[in-house]
């Protein structure tokens, strides 16, 4: 499934589709906490919300790779109701997961938009590390190289940072900067983690996913309650819910299940693309909607993590066969020399 053959125009509507809902996922969360003149919602509650959505989008996904509503209640039942044990497993990233998420809307409710798509990039040399830690794989000269170069980025986007002039609320930009390092560090390791889960069997990954959700029910239902429980109990659960917030939930539930599309089919040139396309759109919405006004240094290091996403998802030079032709060198030297 894997090696399926796709057309071109099919990744970039992919690539397309998944840059759009990263950029605008941003933006919208970023106007539902600081600009719009609505009761403010719970965070907590549009977390757990968007975990119920993914857990019903998995199982549609899985009744379409089963094939029957027979197999499905099978699928279900052997891997759900007589697997507690992975089912404890797949909690782990769940809490993780959850914790990320919980960590952007405070992020977005501190820092702009285009900072935060900026800085959210530091994904990617923890998600690396992770990697080299957990799976024992290794990094080129030109990724590591790569790495620093967007660390160097993101210290220039976060030196001073760009004001938005249209903000209606206050905000702390360092509790903003602390929410993404430990959004970023979630990131790395639950997607390391639960790579390494999908990869020690050979069960479904909506199987998987629904095996994840189900926990991350639990999990977020109990955040809700041990943050925010007397106010949702006063209040109600969908206090503050607007078709905006809705779109929120929308976005952050499509777009987590989409992003498994895009890695099946695109390879990561034309993510990096994405994932810089994303920063643009970012920074333009920003300016338009929140008065973002922009820096040197927001600039400069915007562009040095666009260009440091590209160059990491340069294809490895393949180095196999050198140490064969250097062999045979030596192997022709010395049939000279005698």
């Amino acid at each position: 499934m894997a090696n399926e053959p796709v057309s071109v125009m099919f990744k970039v509507y992919c690539l397309s589709v998944m840059t759009l809902v990263a950029a605008t996922y941003t933006v919208v969360l970023r106007y539902t906490r600081t600009v719009s003149s609505t009761a403010m919602y719970f965070s907590t509650t549009a977390v757990c919300i968007t975990e119920v959505i993914k857990l019903f989008l998995s199982l549609g996904m899985l009744t379409k790779e089963t094939g029957s509503f027979g197999r499905l209640k099978a699928s279900i039942v052997e891997h759900v109701f007589w697997s507690p044990k992975e089912l404890l497993k797949l909690s782990v990233p769940s809490v993780v997961y959850a914790v990320q998420n919980n960590m952007a809307f405070v992020a977005l409710s501190n820092l702009d938009a285009a900072v935060y798509q900026v800085t959210y990039q530091l994904k990617i040399p923890c998600t690396a590390l992770c990697m080299v830690l957990m799976l024992n794989r290794s990094l080129s000269r030109l990724q590591w190289f790569s790495v620093f170069m967007l660390c160097l980025g993101v210290t220039l986007v976060q030196w001073k940072p760009a004001e938005a002039t249209k903000v209606q609320v206050e905000q702390n930009p360092f509790l903003g900067f602390m929410a993404i390092a430990v959004a970023v560090l979630c990131s790395g390791f639950a997607g390391v983690y639960f790579e390494k889960v999908l990869k020690s069997s050979d069960t479904s990954l909506w199987v998987r996913n629904i095996q994840m959700y189900l926990s991350g029910i639990v999990v977020t239902l109990a955040g809700v309650y041990m943050t925010e429980g007397a106010q949702v109990v006063e209040k109600g659960f969908f206090y503050g819910y607007t078709p905006w917030v809705c779109f929120v939930v929308f976005l952050a539930s499509v777009g987590g299940l989409y992003t498994s599309v895009v890695v099946k089919y695109t390879d990561n040139i034309m993510k990096g693309f994405s994932a810089a396309a994303a920063i643009v759109l970012s920074t333009v919405a920003s300016v338009t909607l929140f008065g973002l006004q922009i820096t040197a240094t927001f600039a400069c290091g915007a562009m040095l993590v666009c260009v440091s996403i590209y160059l990491y998802g340069l294809p490895k030079q393949d180095t196999t066969k050198l140490p064969r032709a250097d062999t045979d060198k030596e192997a022709r030297q010395k049939l000279i020399t005698v």
